[in-house]
C-alpha cells in the first residue's frame, strides 16, 4: 500500500507537512514524531502495515523539521523557547481540521509522546485512543538518561551530510536495540533525511521547548483518553522509568515493555508494535 496523498495543514502561520496512507473513510491513526525526526522516519512499509489493519494512517512533520515552518529567527540556546509542547499539540490538531478528522487514534514517539500526552489533556474530544512510546512526563526525575545519551543528543549539530550521517549512526550506537542494530540501515536512513531537509537549529528549538514546558504530571491523572504506554528495556535515552510514570498516572493506562527495544523501532519490531496498537485501538472501538 503505497502514499496515499500529501497536504499542508496552517495552524496560524505555521504550515505542517502531512502525508496519508489508506482510506480515509476508516478510522484515523495520527502519529507524532520525535526530536529532530522527520515523519518519513514512519517508514512508508510500516504505515502500510497499520493501513492494512482498517486505519487511514496519517504522520507529518513537526515544526521546525522536514518541509514544515522554521523558525529561523528564533533563539537555539538557553535565553528562551519560540514555542512549547502546547503550540506543537496544535499543529497536530490542525491537521486532523485539514483532513477533516473529528477524532482520531495518536500514537507518538520520545518527544511525539510528549505532544500526545498533552493532546489527551487539552483535546481530549478529539482523541479516540492515545499511545505513548519511549516517552515521559516532562518530570526531569522521570526521564533518564545515560551519561553518552545525554552527551550526543546535546552536542553541537552536523554542518555536513558527512557528520550529519555519524551523528545520527554515533546516536544509535548508544540508544538502538542492540540485538537488531544495523549500520548500514542507519546510515541509509539518516542519507534520506539529510536529503530530504537539512535544518540543524530546528531540533534545538524542539529541545527547548520540551524543556520550557516543564511538567505536565499533574494533569495526567484527569486524562479519559484510553492509553496505552510503551517502552522499550534497553532505553538509554529515556529509561523505562518514564514510561512507567506516565502509565502510573494515567488512569486505567496500560504498560507494555517491549524487551530488546531501544529508543528506536527497528523493521524486526513493526509487527509486535502492530499488534499492540491495534489491540489497543481495537479494545477501544
Amino acid at each position: 500500500m503505497s502514499l496515499a496523498g500529501s497536504g499542508t495543514a496552517h495552524n496560524g502561520a505555521c504550515a505542517v507537512h502531512y502525508d496519508t496512507f489508506g482510506d480515509p473513510a476508516q478510522p484515523t491513526l495520527l502519529l507524532v514524531n520525535g526530536l529532530g525526526s522527520q515523519c518519513i522516519n514512519y517508514a512508508d512499509e510500516w504505515c502500510a502495515m497499520f493501513a492494512a489493519e482498517g486505519l487511514q494512517v496519517v504522520r507529518y512533520d513537526n515544526r521546525d523539521v522536514g518541509l514544515s515552518s522554521k523558525f529561523d529567527d528564533a533563539p537555539t540556546d538557553a535565553g528562551g523557547a519560540a514555542y512549547r509542547v502546547s503550540d506543537m499539540v496544535a499543529d497536530g490538531i490542525a491537521v486532523l481540521d485539514a483532513l477533516g478528522v473529528a477524532k482520531a487514534h495518536v500514537m507518538g514517539l520520545s518527544m511525539g509522546g510528549m505532544i500526545a500526552q498533552n493532546m489527551a489533556i487539552l483535546h481530549p474530544d478529539r482523541l479516540l485512543t492515545m499511545t505513548s512510546v519511549m516517552s515521559s512526563t516532562g518530570e526531569a526525575e522521570y526521564r533518564k538518561s545515560t551519561p553518552r545519551a545525554a552527551e550526543l543528543l546535546t552536542a553541537a549539530g552536523a554542518t555536513d551530510r558527512d557528520g550529519y550521517v555519524q551523528q545520527w549512526v554515533d546516536g544509535l550506537r548508544e540508544w538502538g536495540s542492540p540485538e537488531f542494530a544495523d549500520e548500514a540501515r542507519w546510515r541509509e536512513a539518516a542519507q534520506r533525511s539529510f536529503d530530504r531537509c537539512f535544518h540543524p537549529s530546528g531540533p534545538a528549538r524542539q529541545f527547548l521547548a520540551v524543556l520550557a514546558s516543564g511538567s505536565w504530571a499533574d494533569h495526567l491523572p484527569g486524562v479519559t483518553v484510553p492509553t496505552l504506554v510503551m517502552h522499550g528495556d534497553k532505553d538509554t535515552l529515556i529509561d523505562q522509568v518514564g514510561g512507567r510514570r506516565t502509565a502510573e498516572l494515567i488512569p486505567g493506562a496500560r504498560f507494555e515493555l517491549i524487551e530488546g527495544m531501544g529508543h528506536d523501532y527497528p523493521p524486526q519490531l513493526w509487527r509486535q508494535w502492530t499488534d499492540l496498537v491495534v489491540g489497543h485501538i481495537r479494545s477501544h472501538s
